[in-house]
């Protein structure tokens, strides 16, 4: 081959390649759309929930009409871990709900903990997700402190998927926190 149809084949190779590109970066998906997000992927109100008798770890009194939804999980039982900006450090004011999470595991042997970690509007996704971890590790580690196995405990990064966007700084200091979720 002569020079001149060695440089046509490099071109159109390189053409091709420039051609086809990269592949697009995959669209992270609806949290409502997700099992472990808001609305369990559907409309939640159509399924029926467990309606069994359970105890408030905050009040000790029993309460009925909460229970574990299609997914088996249960929120709202336990308080949410709030953080200030841009820290996975667990506040001494926060400790005492991460207290009273060690104390509902106690008293209920056959439940789980799903650690969420949220952060708010600020900062790329990337980095989020990687806040939203250290938030969720930092409170199973604590967990770890007071006696709680690990393999009872697990975590999810949510990042910033279910923040407002935009928020004002009382919403923002909301949306930075850990959701203790009860689970089967």
């Amino acid at each position: 081959m002569n020079i001149v149809s060695r440089k046509l084949i490099f071109l159109i190779a390189c053409a091709a390649v420039f051609l086809t590109g990269c592949t697009k970066k995959p669209k992270r998906p609806d949290p409502g759309a997700t099992m472990v997000g808001q609305g369990m992927g559907a409309d939640s109100s159509v399924y029926p929930r467990d309606i069994s008798t359970i105890m408030d770890p905050m009040s000790g009194l029993e309460t009925r009409g909460a229970g574990f939804d299609m997914n088996g999980q249960m929120r709202g039982v336990l308080e949410s871990v709030y953080f200030d900006f841009d820290s996975s450090n667990i506040k001494t004011t926060e400790r005492a709900k991460l207290e009273a999470a060690a104390n509902y595991l106690r008293d209920n042997p056959t439940q789980r903990l799903l650690i969420e970690g949220h952060c708010d509007w600020r900062g790329t996704a990337e980095y989020n997700l990687g806040l939203g971890d250290r938030r969720a590790g930092a409170a199973k580690q604590y967990l770890g402190t007071l006696g709680v196995s690990a393999d009872r405990l697990e975590t999810l990064s949510k990042g910033s998927l279910e923040a407002v966007k935009n928020a004002d700084k009382g919403a923002a200091a909301k949306d930075r926190r850990v959701e203790l979720v009860v689970i089967k």
